[in-house]
């Protein structure tokens, strides 16, 4: 099964991304940007964003947007690590996150992702290692099922 680059569309996200909420912003070979409304769902029993968050929003932004590159050479883009510190706590309002491109390699590509609330302070900093690998037929069924 040959899957059509130009059949998909990156533009929303999809699956467990699109679940807890996290919107693309832009995506893109070099920068990736989005952003998540927080919900009391998102929040620990404190009431600060729960880590798990800020550590999903990068992979998925990270995976997105490698993906929106390499899906045309027949390669598929997933979460191989992912490492996010936490400094500043967010209660309320929305996530911001913006990706940088650190290294694009044959087989992964390593990003850097600051995550910050409404006033712009930095709130997390997410390292994430996209792995390459062949796009297989249960990866272009699994993109057909996620199209919008």
């Amino acid at each position: 099964m040959v899957l059509e680059v130009s059949d998909l569309s990156l533009r929303s996200s999809s699956g467990f991304d699109a679940f807890y909420g996290l919107e693309l912003l832009e995506l893109g070979p070099d920068r990736a940007r989005g952003q998540l409304l927080v919900r009391p769902e998102h929040l620990q029993p404190f009431g600060l964003v729960h880590g798990g968050v800020y550590a999903a929003m990068a992979e998925g932004l990270t995976s997105f947007s490698t993906a929106s590159v390499v899906l045309e050479r027949g390669l598929a883009a997933s979460g191989l690590s992912n490492h996010t510190s936490f400094l500043r706590p967010i209660t309320s309002g929305t996530v911001h996150a913006l990706a940088t491109r650190r290294h694009a390699g044959r087989t992964t590509w390593v990003w850097e992702v600051e995550l910050t609330d409404d006033a712009n302070r930095l709130c997390a900093i997410s390292r994430v290692t996209i792995a390459l690998r062949p796009l297989g037929a249960n990866d272009a069924r699994a993109l057909a099922d996620a199209r919008v």
